[in-house]
């Protein structure tokens, strides 16, 4: 269970029931952020993770920006999809309404726009999601976690970071999964205006650290 109201008001375990109570008993919430009201856990039991169709590339790059775990592959047709979904309690975000039909998938949203920055509105919108923003903590390129690295210990690796950024940045970010490196420049700047600009227009506060 994920939330326990009695008579209204969230409670933990330790409630001790009286006459008269009126109490209600939840399971996970897939919908709905409801981390500032429930007393039975530090974090909600939801854990919000994504499969893309083939038609979601962009918006499977975005939702990795804002640190959501979303799986991407164009080489996966629907049976590898919905078996996938079904494996790993993904939430399966698809253009092809027929492949949300498949009688294994029982998580999923219909993307209804063609248009990336409002595909990605209705999923942060749907699903709630704004509080559990981490922006720039995955790979948009394999959805690896990213951990911060010293300058020092690339100097004599084989990257393709240019020297200026070696020689003007002392933290990047690389992945855990590819290798690929980050730093903060002009496409930074662009993703940390997108990232504002999600989180200002929302009913929530984006949370982590950019």
């Amino acid at each position: 269970m994920d939330l326990i109201l009695v008579n209204g008001v969230s409670v933990d375990f330790t409630y001790a029931v009286s006459d008269g109570d009126h109490i209600s008993v939840y399971p996970v919430f897939e919908r709905l952020d409801i981390s500032p009201v429930t007393r039975l856990r530090p974090e909600p039991l939801r854990i919000p993770r994504f499969i893309a169709d083939v038609h979601l590339k962009t918006l499977a790059r975005k939702l990795r920006m804002l640190g959501f775990d979303t799986l991407y592959n164009p080489d996966w047709d629907d049976p590898r999809l919905a078996q996938i979904t079904e494996q790993e309690n993904r939430i399966l975000l698809a253009r092809d309404t027929g492949l949300l039909k498949r009688n294994i998938v029982h998580r999923g949203i219909a993307i209804a726009s063609g248009n990336p920055a409002q595909q990605l509105e209705q999923v942060i919108s749907r699903m709630d999601l704004y509080r559990k923003i981490r922006p720039f903590s995955r790979c948009i390129s394999c959805n690896g976690i990213l951990e911060a690295t010293s300058v020092n210990l690339l100097l004599d690796a084989d990257t393709k970071v240019p020297p200026a950024i070696l020689a003007t940045h002392g933290i990047l970010s690389f992945c855990t999964s590819c290798g690929h490196i980050y730093w903060p420049g002009s496409h930074y700047d662009r993703m940390k205006e997108k990232v504002g600009r999600l989180s200002g227009d929302s009913p929530r506060k984006a949370g982590g650290n950019p």
